[in-house]
Order: C-alpha cells, then structure tokens, then sequence
C-alpha cells in the first residue's frame, strides 16, 4: 500500500480525479486529491500566485513519504516541491506532463515541442495574467475519447489558469535528482504532444516509462487503468 498524492494540471482541480479515487482505493492505497492555489475551492486571488505557491501546498499535503502524481502543467510543481524538500516525497509520476529542463519554464518546455496543438484551446485575459480553455476546442484538445457526461462535468468546472507560474524558469538540483521518477506517456493526446513525452522522459529509467492509449485525460477516460498503471508503478 502506498500514500499517492494527485496534483490537477492548467484550468483543473481536485474534482478531475474522482473517478481514480475509488479504483486507487479498491487496489490498497491510500489516495488523496489537492486543489492548487486559485484552482478549485482554493479562494487565493490569481495575481498571487507562484509556482513556489504551488510547491508549498504539495508539500503541505504531505505528512509521510508519498508517491506524488502530477498531471500536465503539474510536473513543473511538483518537481519544485522535490527540489525544495524531498523528504517527504517516494516518487514523483508525470502523467503526460511537463518535466523542467534547465532554465526553462514551462512556456519554454511547450515551445521546445515539435507542435502546439493545446494554443488553439487556450485564451488569455485581458489582464494577462491568466488563460483560460475555449470550451469549442476543450473536446478536442483534452477530452476526445471520454463519456460525454465527463466532459460536461469538466466544462462545469474549468477555471482560469495562472501564467506566471508558467512563465518561471527553474532549475533543479541534488534534492529533485534524489527523488525517483517515472513517466506514464498518453500516445492520443491532443494537448502535449506524445512525441514531446517520449524526448521528455528520455532519460527515465524505461522501467518507470509506461504508456496509455488515451487522451490527455485519462482520469475521465480510462480511470481504473489509470488507477491500475499508477498501482503498478507504486509497487517496487
């Protein structure tokens, strides 16, 4: 049995996971959701936050060694949160999501890919300090192979991102390169392209590189084979 932390991407919440919750229980483990500053109920206005905010509410949610799953723009956190204190952190599990190369921020990350299919599904504030999914383009972008009740639920629920989380160039060190990884690739995504996964867990151990024929959301899509690839992970 493992403690397993879940960390939502751009726009989501805790409420992306649950349908994971139940299958991740049912298998032993002892699973939680977090909401991210200014995501889901988290009342934090959108002009404070940082991707050092981000890190410190992983890291808050962590009372013992947990396998940390981050989806999309959560890889950028949750790799933070390891560099800034490992101790409490198993593994960190990039779902189709961004791992930080040095000095990059993760709007450099996705513009290092080979195409970017997400841009078409993203629209900035008039402010410029958020974006937001354009909900003709979020099927087709994130959701193509989910139930459609899924994807309204999603709709319902989508918020405003912060960008200057994503615009913050990091660099990591000897906590973050303590920590094991693994890599669980999305071969249809439509957001972060699969190609750019694969040069992106290069080099991961290729026993800790898994894949899903899925969409980029594969907790809609295929929840307990989700449930079943982060328990396989999960057992040494």
């Amino acid at each position: 049995m493992a403690d397993i932390l879940l960390v939502h991407g751009s726009c989501h919440g805790a409420w992306c996971w649950r349908d994971v919750l139940g299958p991740l229980t049912d298998l032993g483990h002892h699973v939680r959701a977090i909401d991210l500053p200014s995501h889901g109920e988290d009342p934090t206005p959108l002009g404070d936050v940082t991707l050092d905010l981000y890190a410190r509410a992983i890291l808050d949610a962590l009372t013992r060694p947990t396998l940390v799953v981050g989806h999309s723009m959560a890889g950028y956190p949750i790799s933070r949160a390891a560099d800034l204190d490992p101790s409490r952190i198993a593994r960190l599990i990039y779902l189709c999501a961004y791992v930080p190369w040095p000095d990059h921020s993760l709007v450099d990350m996705r513009l290092r890919a080979p195409r970017q299919p997400i841009l078409k599904a993203l629209e900035k504030s008039a402010d410029g300090l958020s974006f937001s999914i354009r909900p003709e383009h979020a099927r087709e972008v994130f959701y193509h192979d989910c139930p459609d009740d899924a994807v309204q639920y999603a709709l319902d629920r989508l918020c405003p991102q912060a960008i200057l989380p994503q615009a913050t160039k990091i660099t990591l060190g000897a906590n973050y390169a303590s920590v094991p990884r693994s890599y669980i690739r999305c071969t249809e995504d439509g957001a972060v392209p699969p190609e750019f996964q694969a040069t992106m867990a290069a080099d991961f151990d290729p026993d800790t590189v898994v894949h899903m024929q899925t969409s980029h959301s594969p907790f809609l899509s295929d929840p307990a084979g989700l449930a079943r690839t982060i328990d396989a992970l999960a057992t040494p």
